[in-house]
């Protein structure tokens, strides 16, 4: 396995760990959940549904034919995200910009992953650089 793939899977397995344990604790709805989802001007009623989605989410990324589709889903999911914490004035760069850090841990990785990815979306160094096209 070459080193693009390995950097690949451990940017994805950061991400869909931390979703996976997200969506979770949005079933079990334990108190800091719930705290949180008052915090946000959400009902808790919501926390479960809001975790099988994110669930849901994650289950079409982890399964290659459908990754690209999981990372769309997924970008939506945490713009919303970013908005929620945006709305109520949360700090920019530890709440508001948090789960932009983890989208960018889903598409890195995916990237890295998928060849085609990066062939529809190169990445060139700048001209004049050594090794630049």
């Amino acid at each position: 396995m070459n080193k693009r793939l390995r950097a690949g899977r451990v940017l994805s397995a950061l991400a869909v760990l931390f979703l996976l344990f997200d969506g979770g604790i949005k079933l079990a709805r334990i108190g800091p959940v719930l705290e949180s989802f008052e915090h946000l001007g959400y009902p808790v009623r919501l926390a479960v549904g809001i975790g099988v989605l994110e669930l849901l989410c994650v289950g079409a990324y982890v399964i290659p034919r459908t990754a690209v589709l999981g990372a769309l889903l997924l970008t939506a999911y945490l713009g919303g995200a970013t908005a929620s914490q945006a709305r109520i004035g949360e700090p920019l760069f530890s709440h508001v910009l948090f789960p932009t850090y983890v989208a960018l841990l889903v598409w890195g990785g995916l990237y890295l992953r998928e060849r085609r990815l990066s062939a529809l979306v190169p990445v060139r160094r700048a001209p004049g650089v050594p090794g630049a096209p």
